[in-house]
C-alpha cells in the first residue's frame, strides 16, 4: 500500500522541471563537522540541466562543503496537506571559486530571480555579486518528489 501511495504522488521527470522552474527559492543541507544538518535558504538558477547558486566563500554551507561534499536540497510549496509538492535533490556539490566562473553562474541567478535589473547591468551585478562568493553546482544522485494534489 506504502508504495501504491508514492506512486501515484511521484512527479514525473518533466513535472519536476517545471516545478523547479517555477520557484525562487532554494532550501540547502549540507553537513556540519558534528555530522548536524546546516539548512539556509538561497535564490538559484538552472544550467545545463543542473542547479546551480553562489555564497559567500566564508559561509558555513561552503565551509561544510569543502570537508564533506554530499548535498541535498529542497524546493517545496503548499500550506495544506492535499496541496503539499516538493522536489528533493541529494547530490554532490562541484564547488567553482574562479572569479569568472562564479560570475558567469551568479548572471544567471540574477538573469533568474532579479527581472526588474536592466539587461544593460545585469553583468556589473554579478560581477559584484561574484566578489568573495563561490559557486556550487549540484550533480545529483538521487531526487524524490511528491504531488498531493494528485490524490484528488
Amino acid at each position: 500500500m506504502a508504495n501504491n501511495h508514492r506512486d501515484k504522488i511521484r512527479m514525473s521527470d518533466q513535472e519536476q522541471t517545471a516545478f523547479i522552474e517555477e520557484k525562487k527559492s532554494l532550501q540547502v543541507a549540507t553537513l556540519n563537522a558534528d555530522g548536524s544538518p546546516h539548512l539556509s535558504t538561497l535564490w538559484f538558477a538552472i544550467v545545463d540541466d543542473k542547479i546551480v547558486f553562489e555564497t559567500y566563500t566564508s559561509s558555513q554551507k561552503i565551509v561544510n562543503l569543502h570537508r564533506d561534499p554530499r548535498i541535498t536540497v529542497l524546493v517545496e510549496d503548499g500550506l495544506e496537506y492535499q496541496n503539499l509538492r516538493g522536489v528533493m535533490i541529494q547530490g554532490t556539490a562541484t564547488l567553482h571559486e574562479d572569479q569568472e566562473a562564479v560570475q558567469g553562474f551568479a548572471r544567471e541567478v540574477v538573469l533568474r530571480n532579479e527581472p526588474e535589473v536592466p539587461a544593460e547591468l545585469v553583468d556589473q551585478v554579478a560581477a559584484r555579486m561574484a566578489a568573495k562568493r563561490t559557486a556550487v553546482v549540484i550533480e545529483p544522485t538521487k531526487t524524490i518528489s511528491w504531488d498531493h494534489t494528485k490524490l484528488g
